[in-house]
This record gives structure tokens, C-alpha cells and sequence, in this order.
């Protein structure tokens, strides 16, 4: 992973210039973008979004926000949000699902992903998108994950949420449960825990990561009564990783991973599957979790929420986790300018 392309000067007050993209303008992503003008961040922040609509949402919401536009793009301020204008193709009606507008939803982030290629971004962060009224619109998706690898033409990568004191990432991401253990294999393994492992390196700080690796099957097989995943896949991937010089422990029964954490040093945990690591993480993260992608040659990082298109356009929706994204972004853009000085 890079910093978008663009050089970062870490003797000087230069900030990190982060794209955020509205997400599905239907839903909360709008309402948390304009939420963002009471807060201080310490970047240049950009929302992609329709202007109109974004003026439209802080009138709604009894935010005065004043908006910025063109260049030079200036350190974000309390009061005021920059926008980088991306028009709807329909009117947009809070709470209301309209197709016609998901085409131009992926326009949003075709734009911070061209931005970051080309060095003007250091980042994209992403508000939530609301997959079923894409494919509504005849277009296959199936996740900001995929369609970022597939846009950046990024073989593998690696879905990783972080918050509340976890990072856990995830061999398979958007599957129906009866197609993971076929998608699981030792070259998967071996090459998602490659990437995990280095970007623990280089975006975060951690010399030697130690990472603990949950089973497939109840109690991680049970010896192979309960499956045989552990002992023909995942196991060989690990001795493999571990004779590399990789510190990676298991594979671990999934129902006591957690709870071994309290007294095990640990960096980063890989689930097998969505519904495996996620659940336990946003519990102990609601409201304030990040969901970074990783293997990307750009830093990406998202809400680990929905679009909620019951809140959309009432002062309800909470923007902790947006917030945190913005951080996060921020925080890995240094460290990967840190590390490229350090090489």
C-alpha cells in the first residue's frame, strides 16, 4: 500500500489530503459528511458528493455550513466542509431508494480512486452505499471492497475492520456460507496473511505482528471429526508462514479466539468468514469501528455501517464512525510516509 502517489514532507505542516465519498445519497452518508463541519480534523478533506444535495441536507438538519469549492484545497476548519461536486442523476429524497442515482454513487468513488492515482489525494474514505439498489440498477456489485480491487486492477486484497481495541481481517468477505470452504485454500491463506502482515508493518507500526488464525469448524475441527479444513489447509498455510519468520498462531477454535486475547498478545485476527469475526468486533467497537482495505496500491478506509435509510435526514445518525475512519486514514498515510523515509 502507498500514500496515493503523493510525496508528503514530514518535516513540514503539510496535512494529509483525504477524499471522502458521500455514499448512497438516500441514506446517513450525507447527513454524517455535513456533521462533519463541527468537528476539527487534522487534514485536507474533500467530500465528493452533489452540492445541491449536500446544501440540501444541512438546510434539513439546521446546519449552517459553509461550502467550499475548487482549489487550493485548505485544511478542513469547524463551520465549513469543501466539496468536490459530482452531480445525482435524480432528486434525491431522504429515505427513499431511487436506481436511477446508483450510477452516479460509483462515479463518487471512481473519483477519489482517480484522485489518489494521480497524487492529488492521499486517501479515500468511504460513507456506506446501498448494494441492493445497484444491482437494482442492472450493475454488479457486490461490496466497496471488490469494486475497489477490480478498479485498481489489485489481484488480492483484504477486508480489515479495526475498533474497540481489535483488528480483525477476513479470508472471504461477501460469500453465501455454503461457498467458503471451497474459497479457502493455503495459497488464499498464505497470500492474505502476506498482506496482512505487512500492512500491520508499514501502516501501523508493528515491527513483528503476531496474529492469531481462527479455525474453520466448531472447536477448529475437533481433530478432524468436524471437518478437515484445518488439518489440510489451513494448518500447512501456517507452518509455511511461521517458517518464513511470520508469527502466526492457530488455527484456533473461533468461539474461545476472542477470549484468549485478554491474556495473549495479539496484533491482528483473521476470520475465516464475514459472520465469524465481524460480529464479535462491532460489538465491542459500535458506533466507533473502521473498516480499512488492505493490498490496495491506495489507503482506503470506510464507516463499518450502513446506509440506516431510517435516519437519513434526522439529527439521529451517529458520526463516531466516520470520524475514526478519518483518522485512521490520516494516521496510516503519516506512518506509510514514515516508512518509505525509513527505507
Amino acid at each position: 500500500m502507498s500514500n496515493c502517489g503523493r510525496s508528503i514532507d514530514l518535516n513540514d505542516a503539510a496535512l494529509p489530503v483525504i477524499a471522502l465519498t458521500a455514499g448512497e445519497p438516500a441514506g446517513i452518508g450525507p447527513d454524517l459528511c455535513v456533521a462533519l463541519s463541527r468537528h476539527e480534523l487534522p487534514c485536507r478533506l474533500t467530500v465528493i458528493a452533489d452540492a445541491d444535495m449536500l446544501h440540501a441536507r444541512a438546510d434539513r438538519l439546521g446546519l449552517a455550513v459553509e461550502f467550499l469549492h475548487g482549489a487550493p484545497l485548505p485544511p478542513h476548519r469547524r463551520g465549513a466542509l469543501h466539496v468536490h461536486h459530482v452531480p445525482a442523476a435524480a432528486p434525491v429524497i431522504p429515505g427513499q431508494l431511487d436506481a436511477r442515482n446508483a450510477a452516479p454513487v460509483l462515479a463518487l468513488l471512481d473519483a477519489a480512486v482517480d484522485g489518489c492515482r494521480d497524487g492529488r489525494f492521499d486517501a479515500m474514505v468511504t460513507a456506506p452505499v446501498h448494494k441492493g439498489v445497484i444491482n437494482d440498477a442492472g450493475i454488479a456489485f457486490t461490496g466497496h471492497t471488490e469494486y475497489l480491487a477490480e478498479r485498481t486492477r489489485t489481484p488480492r486484497v483484504v477486508m480489515m475492520l479495526a475498533g474497540g481495541g481489535l483488528r480483525v481481517a477476513l479470508a472471504t468477505t461477501h460469500l453465501p456460507l455454503r461457498a467458503v470452504p471451497d474459497a479457502i485454500s493455503r495459497e488464499l491463506l498464505h497470500e492474505i496473511l502476506g498482506i496482512l502482515h505487512g500492512t500491520l508493518q508499514r501502516q501501523f507500526g508493528i515491527p513483528r505482528p503476531r496474529i492469531l488464525v481462527a479455525g474453520l469448524n466448531p472447536h477448529a475441527g475437533e481433530s478432524g471429526h468436524l471437518g478437515r479444513e484445518e488439518i489440510d489447509v489451513i494448518e500447512p498455510a501456517l507452518e509455511r508462514l511461521r517458517k518464513q519468520g511470520m508469527d502466526v498462531v492457530g488455527p484456533l477454535p473461533a468461539d474461545t479466539l476472542f477470549s484468549r486475547i485478554r491474556h495473549d498478545t495479539c496484533d491482528a485476527v483473521l476470520a475465516m468468514y464475514h459472520d465469524q469475526g465481524l460480529p464479535v468486533l462491532k460489538y465491542a467497537s459500535f458506533g466507533a469501528g473502521v473498516n480499512i482495505t488492505l493490498g490496495l496500491p491506495i489507503i482506503r478506509t470506510s464507516v463499518d455501517h450502513g446506509t440506516a435509510l431510517d435516519l437519513a435526514g434526522t439529527p439521529r445518525a451517529e458520526v463516531g464512525s466516520l470520524l475514526a475512519a478519518i483518522d485512521a486514514a490520516t494516521e496510516m498515510v503519516r506512518r506509510s510516509v514514515g516508512s518509505q523515509a525509513r527505507k
